[in-house]
């Protein structure tokens, strides 16, 4: 005890230091912790220790060092980061986190190491020095697929410069009526020929319109199944041949390291060749089974929507021709009815006879 003060573990403190008593009972110096300590949480650790610590006069007590507790310091950092152990006076907290440049340059390299990898394996597939792997029931699919789209997109475009030519001469057969229509009002003697084929070029123009719409339907729905529903499967395609030869890549390492010796050094790389290979297989495993899922669904769709659309194709082109057929017969009987009639004109004789 100090005069007029409190003397502990070496320290004085006066009423002038600590400004009031209540301000000494409100905080209390614990060893080895550096920090003043709330009346509260020192009186909790004061029970818990009264088998080890000696009471003197005016109730301050003196604890031996590894009597006392510690009490934890929050750093606001989260649990799963490393945290330094900080003494008494030897500065700040340093908090180790993970390094987002390293963290990337470990990608970097893992992407390189990869890429190097699949290169080498399909440059020595082309060249025919390197063993691939071959799905006996997948790839005759495959490349009947392929077969498939490359028809489908030919048709479809040969479909799309039919209705492209239609459409013209619809157009032209449309301009062809109006003149006809045209001469047969200047002309008299001849108002009935132009007039009957004024009326058919007219009608063939209506009908060729009709004809042109069914064909663009046509090639609509044939380029949402070659350009959208066979592409999308066509992607799936491309990324089973990229998991294809990722797998046989790593395959080809691992089956060269069970070649090699077996040592300290090569031990290690052959468990992690064999880890990355059990990885690839089961990605390669699971790219080809959903491949061969859309395959499918693919076959189902595709037949169903041909079955319809060249049906109503067929249709269109029939309805085209016999309609203009019926209207041509029936116009010409027509046009026959009008020229037999005498008040056509048609047996008058010419001028050189009456001369």
């Amino acid at each position: 005890m100090a005069r007029n003060g409190i003397s502990l573990w070496g320290v004085g403190f006066t009423e002038e230091n600590l400004g009031t008593v209540d301000l000494w009972k409100e905080h209390r110096w614990m060893k080895g912790s550096g920090h003043f300590v709330p009346s509260h949480f020192a009186t909790n650790i004061q029970k818990e220790s009264n088998g080890i610590c000696n009471h003197g006069d005016g109730g301050i007590a003196s604890c031996p060092a590894d009597a006392t507790a510690e009490v934890p310091m929050e750093t606001g950092q989260s649990e799963d980061l490393p945290v330094t152990s900080q003494t008494p006076g030897s500065g700040p907290v340093v908090v180790q986190g993970r390094n987002p440049a390293s963290e990337k340059l470990q990608q970097v390299r893992k992407w390189s190491i990869t890429t190097y990898k699949c290169t080498r394996q399909a440059l020595s597939e082309k060249l025919g020095r390197g063993s691939r792997t071959v799905d006996l029931d997948l790839e005759p699919r495959l490349e009947l697929l392929k077969d498939d789209r490359r028809r489908f997109d030919q048709a479809t475009k040969l479909a799309q410069t039919l209705a492209d030519q239609v459409a013209q001469l619809a157009a032209t057969q449309k301009t062809l009526g109006d003149a006809f229509a045209e001469l047969g009002l200047k002309t008299p003697a001849l108002h009935v020929e132009f007039g009957m084929n004024a009326e058919a070029q007219k009608f063939l123009c209506k009908s060729g319109e009709t004809l042109t719409a069914a064909i663009n339907s046509f090639t609509a729905d044939m380029n949402t199944l070659v350009n959208r529903t066979m592409e999308d499967t066509m992607v799936s395609v491309r990324q089973y041949e990229a998991a294809r030869i990722e797998y046989d890549a790593y395959r080809v390492d691992l089956e060269e390291l069970n070649l090699g010796p077996r040592d300290a050094v090569t031990l290690p790389k052959l468990e992690q060749a064999q880890k990355d290979f059990q990885s690839q297989r089961e990605r390669y495993q699971r790219v080809r089974e959903d491949l061969s899922v859309k395959v499918k669904l693919l076959q189902e769709n595709k037949v169903k929507v041909l079955h319809n659309q060249l049906w109503l194709l067929h249709g269109a082109m029939a309805t085209n021709s016999s309609s203009c057929h019926r209207f041509l017969q029936q116009n010409i009987r027509q046009a026959g009815e009008r020229l037999s009639s005498p008040d056509v004109g048609v047996g008058a004789p010419s001028w050189l006879e009456e001369s």
